[in-house]
């Protein structure tokens, strides 16, 4: 039995300072949250808030002057604030500058040990916009007596195969971590309650604030509901406290007690062709890590 996560979107715009004092910045916000939710054991930030950019500002040369290895000196400073305050911290994404000299749109997540225990490379980088270097990994990670996260980065929302990985690796809930400015904020909400309902996982979309997004960061039930959701564009702490054991039991017994989408195959059927992947859907494989969130 899962225990309750308490857990907080933090929409906010992003810090436009000196990269060291945007560090300094940042650490200040995350002390005022956890002094203001004592309780929360996650705290979960927006896409490149660490690293944003203001709109007159050349994209590229942002990119470059931020991009740094996960273990260099902004990852030691991200540890240590997980360390201090105590809880897991998904800082959003950063710029990463890989070993093979490509930058890339990543996503650390820091325990309250103040150890990296994952790290996501946006997949689906929003081309043409977005010059970063696609990663080619879905990423999980555990949270001990809470359940097992995934992680997705905006645009990745819109490519189903994303959270259908995630959901086939065990996740209960999913964060996509977010900076929308423009309309299509409207469609990224309706494929956060599609994404839950077709893979039965919860999803938390965490958007950043003007200038930076559009707000509206919103929590999803594994059957599809709404459990909260921020204004447009204001800075806002989304709190709630989720039962990640709740993705499996809906797996189990059904959307509605109905609806079992890991159990579409009859036994011994024979596989799906994917013309698309030249590849398939082997029956067999099917559920085989949503079985047993530990596998």
């Amino acid at each position: 039995m899962s225990s309750p996560l308490s857990l907080c979107l933090v929409q906010s715009a992003a810090h436009h300072h000196a990269a060291e004092d945007t560090l300094d910045a940042f650490a200040a916000d995350v002390r005022r949250v956890t002094r203001a939710h004592p309780g929360a054991r996650l705290l979960v930030y927006p896409e490149l808030h660490v690293c944003g950019h203001r709109p007159d500002e050349d994209p590229e040369a942002v990119m470059t002057a931020a991009a740094e290895p996960l273990d260099g000196p902004r990852g030691a400073r991200l540890a240590d604030l997980a360390r201090e305050v105590g809880v897991w911290l998904v800082p959003g994404s950063v710029y990463e500058r890989g070993a093979d000299g490509l930058i890339y749109n990543t996503a650390p997540v820091y325990s309250p040990r103040g150890e990296r225990v994952a790290a996501y490379r946006k997949v689906f980088p929003w081309r043409p916009y977005e010059t970063t270097a696609s990663g080619g990994e879905f990423v999980v990670f555990d949270m001990g007596e809470y359940g097992r996260v995934g992680l997705s980065i905006c645009y990745d929302a819109w490519f189903p195969e994303v959270t259908r990985h995630l959901a086939w690796q065990g996740a209960d809930l999913v964060l996509n971590l977010v900076r929308t400015p423009t309309v299509d904020r409207a469609q990224e909400l309706v494929l956060a309650r599609a994404n839950a309902i077709v893979n039965q996982v919860a999803m938390a979309s965490v958007n950043a604030a003007q200038p930076d997004g559009v707000g509206r960061s919103v929590v999803v039930d594994p059957e599809g509901r709404v459990r909260a959701e921020a204004g447009t564009a204001t800075d806002q702490i989304v709190t709630d406290v989720l039962d990640l054991g709740e993705a499996r039991r809906v797996r189990t017994h059904g959307t509605a007690g109905l609806t079992r989408v890991w159990d579409p195959f009859a036994e011994g059927q024979a596989p799906l062709e994917l013309p698309l992947y030249e590849g398939r859907i082997d029956p067999a494989r099917w559920r085989a890590a949503t079985r047993d969130p530990s596998a």
